[in-house]
């Protein structure tokens, strides 16, 4: 008898954890954020630095051998981003991430990178970047995948376009056009 008041009561105890498992979530009403949605483009110039005494992008794995695509490697980044295509123009943010050679026929990365922005109105905001990159292509299209702070529930794409590459460095400006959608 006791032995089965003590599965009872084990039995109870199981079953009120798993159904009080379920509160940690709750379905909310999207009308709370009381705000419209925008769309926000914004124009930015990334310069991958490889060469010199301070990169701003670094080679953590090699390609695998003899490829001529990069396929394999991994570059992580801590790249500025400008509002025109002179290094030395104004930065208004970093694009931190890394790129990995993920194309065995062509010269394609996977790009994952988070643009923080540092200055006006959008200082302190993010847009998360994922997406593939064929470096050799004109406009590469890119979705952004999220955001913070004024970027909280981003979605949209970029367009990638080479403005400046050197082939001896590996060192190159791109614009990117960013079309973002947020509240």
């Amino acid at each position: 008898m006791s032995n089965l008041i003590l599965f009872l009561a084990a039995q109870i105890l199981l079953f009120t954890a798993v159904a009080s498992a379920g509160d940690f979530a709750k379905e909310m009403n999207p009308k709370r954020f009381h705000k419209k949605e925008k769309l926000t483009h914004l124009r930015v110039y990334w310069h991958d630095i490889l060469s010199g005494q301070n990169p701003t992008a670094i080679m953590i794995q090699k390609a695998v051998s003899n490829s001529s695509t990069s396929f394999g490697s991994i570059t992580m980044m801590d790249n500025a981003l400008t509002s025109d295509v002179p290094v030395n123009s104004t930065v208004v943010g970093q694009a931190q991430g890394f790129y990995a050679g993920a194309a065995q026929r062509e010269l394609g990365f996977l790009m994952a990178m988070n643009f923080a922005f540092k200055t006006g109105k959008y200082n302190g905001s993010t847009i998360t970047i994922l997406g593939r990159n064929t470096v050799f292509s004109k406009v590469r299209e890119m979705p952004v995948v999220g955001g913070s702070g004024v970027f909280r529930l981003a979605r949209g794409y970029v367009e990638a376009r080479t403005k400046w590459f050197d082939p001896k460095t590996g060192d190159a400006t791109v614009e990117y056009n960013c079309y973002v959608l947020h509240y």
